[in-house]
């Protein structure tokens, strides 16, 4: 079995020509392209065919948006994420794309070699320092989103009863008229809705009532 055929694609020359004489340095690696930009990773991959990408992410063009379309043009390469960017949804973003690895510039040359090797055997690899809140985020984007009741929705029906006819400027009184309530039990209800929208009016209660908050009528 040969070399494992490597393309590099980073904008910074003397960054990327480092990488270069690192991988050279080993009878099993072969760096056989190297390239600047996203444009330069779509061609180099296609027409030459590597094992594995290394890949940076802030490349004209933009490395991370470039990783699917790598990927439709040469399915065989696997990608190795070689960035500075330690945000969490960098990586989760550049993993759900395609890519088979994701490691920090600044490792040492025997981390990217080993590193290099496991991505060619099919392997993945997350840096143990972001491997908790990958997993935290992750699991985040798998779960449902269930959105938070609205202050209005945490009110009792006869509440929300009360606060759609102070909604629409009726008094104590006529709401209690309306509800067949005694006007100091509408007070009470009131009292109470105000406290629960954490509002200090009945102004303000009526406003967020206004704003489309879910009133159930009797």
């Amino acid at each position: 079995m040969g070399p494992i055929r490597i393309v590099i694609v980073d904008d910074h020359p003397l960054y990327r020509d480092g990488v270069v004489q690192t991988l050279q340095a080993e009878p099993d690696l072969e760096v056989v392209g190297a390239g600047g930009s996203a444009a330069d990773a779509l061609r180099l991959t296609e027409t030459l065919a590597p094992d594995v990408l290394l890949l940076d992410l802030t490349l004209p063009g933009n490395g991370l948006d470039s990783i699917e379309a790598i990927l439709r043009r040469a399915p065989g390469v696997r990608i190795l994420i070689l960035t500075a960017s330690e945000h969490d949804d960098d990586l989760l973003t550049a993993l759900e794309r395609g890519a088979q690895g994701y490691a920090l510039k600044g490792l040492s040359g025997d981390d990217l070699r080993g590193i290099v090797r496991a991505i060619a055997r099919g392997e993945r690899y997350v840096p143990p320092a972001l491997a908790a809140g990958f997993l935290l985020s992750a699991a985040k984007a798998s779960r449902p989103v269930v959105p938070e009741p609205s202050p209005v929705e945490r009110l009792s029906e006869r509440e929300q009863q009360v606060l759609e006819l102070l909604a629409d400027g009726h008094s104590n009184r006529e709401i209690g008229e309306g509800l067949h309530l005694a006007e100091k039990t509408v007070k009470h209800y009131v009292t109470s809705i105000l406290q629960k929208l954490d509002v200090r009016n009945r102004t303000q209660a009526a406003v967020l009532a206004r704003e489309g908050r879910d009133i159930r009528p009797e």
